[in-house]
């Protein structure tokens, strides 16, 4: 091991380690194959041959699942002592992982530390059966940046979006960016107390704002919307570690839900949100489904001479299960459900990035003023995003204190773990504290 002294500078201190092989091109070729067999209906052979090339070097991989037999079998070959280990490290990682959940978790403690009203970092402490505290601390990231799109318009409500949403964070410093010099913007910015506004935009603001100039401080994370070379420039400068994205946004999208009961009067509304939603810009998606024909076609009827802007889909379903089926499926950025039965739906839709309940809650009310954030997943994302909150802005970290008593219980399964995966010296670190002070 080599060990430097005199070293003060972060930077120069990671500079240690020798950066990680360029294999951006090689990962690509391997994903372009899969993508390739997905198209001819071969996904599965080709799946195969890159396991054959890189997980059994060359040999016969076994059966792409290991069945249900194969797991059980492993468990009832697992040494005693190795298995109660696994599961007292099971236990103690499932009680923490409940504890982050939102929301009250048995047997914690929770404490808040406010900064000027604002709530700054969250405790919870939890004490395990071992005796050991683990203490989940939630706090602020230290500045953020929020890009506000120049494009066809000003974007002042993007501002409200990004900006009020880091200050209920706790964020201390919040920076704005935008290629716009209109007023409206930097009104907003005013109300909204933004440490520094730069005007700038594209992709180089994003790299401006991820690595700092003689001008600009870096930040530790970017949001907001933008065009393709914004999304591109926030990809690279995250997949470098440089900075925290909230995202990708793509073209925006609504999903709207008539059920079989909407009326004259929802299928307008409807028509009207659907061409509210396709202002958005040319790649702009709307799309309809209903288990109702009557409606649907009613609904093309009202779109017909709607500007040429976007594109739109009206979608027959089978029945209103197939229509909350197509629902899930698209994941929309945005999805009305209209119609008498717009309240007992609502539970069963889990994706989308907002969910606007009834005939009244038309889209646009979220974009500016109903109080939910406007900055949402697109593309399908929802299915595994969120919008844009709070806890965009914040970071989780663990603090640990492990005193004498816990130690002399975990030790000794820490170690069998620790052998078993081949880390000796691990096993010794933990074993080394068995009798001394760990700390309290």
């Amino acid at each position: 091991m080599r060990v430097e002294r005199g070293l003060r500078d972060a930077a120069e201190v990671r500079k240690l380690v020798a950066p990680g092989i360029d294999l951006s091109a090689d990962v690509a070729a391997i994903l372009g194959q899969l993508s390739v067999g997905r198209a001819e209906g071969r996904s599965d052979a080709v799946l195969d041959e890159l396991r054959r090339r890189f997980d059994a070097r060359g040999c016969e991989p076994g059966p792409l699942r290991v069945s249900d037999e194969d797991l059980e079998e492993a468990l009832a070959t697992v040494a005693p002592d190795v298995l109660s280990a696994l599961k007292l490290a099971a236990a103690n990682v499932r009680a923490v992982a409940e504890a982050g959940v939102d929301g009250a978790a048995p047997g914690e403690s929770a404490a808040d530390a406010s900064r000027g009203g604002v709530r700054a970092e969250r405790r919870r402490e939890l004490v395990l059966p071992q005796g050991q505290r683990v203490t989940l601390r939630d706090v602020p990231v230290a500045r953020a940046a929020v890009y506000v799109p120049g494009g066809r318009a000003p974007y002042p409500s993007t501002v409200v979006m990004g900006v009020v949403t880091a200050r209920a964070a706790g964020v201390e410093e919040v920076v704005v960016c935008s290629p716009s010099d209109d007023p409206l913007v930097f009104a907003a910015c005013a109300l909204t107390r933004v440490q520094a506004v730069y005007r700038m935009g594209g992709a180089h603001a994003i790299g401006a704002l991820a690595y700092g100039t003689d001008t600009i401080r870096p930040v530790d994370l970017i949001v907001g919307p933008g065009g393709l070379y914004v999304q591109e420039a926030k990809r690279q400068v995250a997949a470098a570690g440089a900075v925290g994205i909230d995202g990708f946004a793509g073209p925006s999208d609504l999903l709207v839900v008539l059920s079989g009961d909407a009326g004259e009067a929802d299928v307008r509304l409807a028509a009207l949100d659907l061409r509210a939603q396709a202002e958005h810009g040319a790649d702009s998606l709307v799309v309809a489904v209903s288990p109702d024909a009557a409606s649907l076609d009613a609904l093309g009827g009202l779109l017909a001479d709607a500007p040429e802007q976007g594109a739109c889909a009206l979608v027959h379903a089978d029945d209103l299960d197939a229509a909350l089926a197509f629902a899930q499926d698209f994941a929309p950025e945005h999805l009305e459900l209209i119609g008498a039965q717009a309240e007992a739906l609502a539970p069963r839709i889990t994706r989308a990035g907002c969910l606007f309940v009834g005939a009244g809650a038309a889209t646009a009310f979220g974009d500016y003023v109903a109080g939910s954030n406007h900055v949402l997943p697109t593309d399908g994302a929802a299915r595994f995003a969120s919008g844009l909150s709070t806890r965009t802005f914040r970071r989780r970290m663990a603090e640990v204190r492990i005193p004498p008593e816990a130690a002399a219980q975990l030790a000794p399964a820490g170690a069998v773990l620790a052998r078993a995966e081949g880390f000796a010296a691990h096993a010794e670190s933990m074993e080394a504290r068995i009798g001394q002070n760990g700390g309290s």
